[in-house]
């Protein structure tokens, strides 16, 4: 594998309070931004997913709203007091088994026990905000690899 595990920014992710979608929707279409993607995300994600094109370009937005109180989600909106907000990056990666063990063999705390679905037939996995016993950084990461369509 290649030294360089991050290709690019993926997308940034958006904590949705319950019930606040649309109206979050109807805010980034006024900014620019189009709706490419939506599904409902079970398993251990338990969200609603809208993933929104910036513009013409690239980039993207994905917000996310609990499916349940379980939702991890669900729990990240409790804890900053009912808010939204900054709810991971995520960084596309050319094969997600290849980063993961690359990552791990580095002594990267991982979050996922190994790869796994997520949306858009994507497979994801996630690292911890406190990273690695040299520093935390602070911030929750995805690792995605583009689903084969």
């Amino acid at each position: 594998m290649d030294s360089r595990i991050v290709e690019r920014i993926d997308h940034v992710a958006i904590a949705v309070p319950a019930g606040q979608m649309e109206a979050q929707i109807k805010v980034y279409e006024k900014l620019g931004f189009t709706v490419i993607h939506e599904e409902k995300v079970l398993g251990t994600d338990q969200v609603h997913e809208v993933m929104l094109r910036v513009g013409e370009s690239g980039n993207m937005i994905q917000l996310l709203a609990p499916l349940s109180e379980e939702s991890p989600v669900a729990k990240q909106i409790e804890r900053q007091g009912g808010r939204g907000g900054l709810a991971h990056v995520a960084f596309k990666v050319a094969d997600a088994q290849e980063a993961f063990d690359a990552l791990k063999a580095e002594g990267v705390n991982l979050i996922d026990a190994a790869p796994r679905k997520g949306g858009s037939g994507a497979t994801v996995f996630f690292v911890h905000p406190k990273t690695h016993a040299e520093g935390a950084l602070g911030v929750l990461y995805e690792f995605v690899e583009e689903g084969k369509h």
